[in-house]
């Protein structure tokens, strides 16, 4: 495993603009901070996750820093490495696939009974999270877009009322955030995006469920296409750095 060391000034930099309740208990903040962290990158895959470290970032100690970290191991987010210390968890191509297909069952699911219970109410939500989306790709904020992204499919999920769905839905789409952080950032790509899932709010409007489902495979399919360039564009890159060792 690639080793690297927990950044400076990281956790404590978002720690400062997060939103979580200020009521809350140290555990659900250094939770909700060390989770934002992986899903964004900052902390990338391999990053070693010592207590004591980030105890010190964010000022608590080093029992509710092991209760958060022990939340994030039972998401699969991070994972046992040597000597029992814990990592930002590597997706290997071999789970991939699988994560992929999980997403795409799961979302089936929810989009097809959002068709038959989503209220009017409900789809309204959805094209203000598609207005707060559009904001930020004009303002080329790539991580706000991608949280709300998050949004907009958890609240179809949500519409769904299929609370198991929902919360098996919200830890696959945070693996495939940490497999796919940057395709949102190949040109274009947030503006397919928004087209992509107006249609699919279209059709839930309309409660089409055959339309909703097929807006929703080609949002899947050009979102995994993209993944996949982009893997290969890294696997060229790291060849290239061998070859010219």
């Amino acid at each position: 495993m690639s080793e690297a060391t927990l950044p400076p000034g990281v956790l404590g930099s978002i720690a400062e603009e997060s939103e979580v309740d200020p009521a809350a208990g140290a555990r659900e903040r250094a939770y909700a901070v060390l989770r934002t962290a992986i899903l964004r990158g900052a902390l990338p895959a391999g990053t070693l996750l010592n207590e004591a470290d980030i105890g010190a970032e964010l000022g608590i100690s080093r029992t509710p820093v092991r209760a958060a970290l022990q939340s994030l191991l039972q998401e699969e987010l991070i994972e046992v490495g040597a000597r029992r210390q814990l990592y930002v968890r590597t997706i290997p191509p071999s789970s991939r696939r699988e994560v992929i297909l999980l997403r795409e069952a799961l979302e089936q699911i929810t989009v097809r009974e959002a068709c038959e219970v989503m209220t009017l109410e409900e789809i309204d939500e959805l094209r203000l999270i598609l207005i707060r989306q559009r904001r930020a790709a004009e303002q080329g904020d790539v991580e706000r877009f991608i949280e709300l992204d998050d949004q907009f499919h958890i609240g179809i999920a949500a519409g769904a009322r299929l609370p198991t769905a929902q919360r098996f839905l919200e830890q696959i789409r945070a693996l495939i955030r940490m497999m796919g952080l940057r395709a949102a950032t190949r040109q274009g790509r947030m503006n397919e995006v928004l087209d992509e899932h107006e249609a699919i709010v279209a059709a839930l409007e309309a409660r089409d469920a055959d339309a909703a489902l097929g807006r929703l495979t080609d949002h899947l399919k050009a979102t995994y296409r993209l993944i996949g360039e982009l893997d290969d564009e890294s696997a060229d890159a790291a060849g290239a750095r061998l070859g010219g060792v």
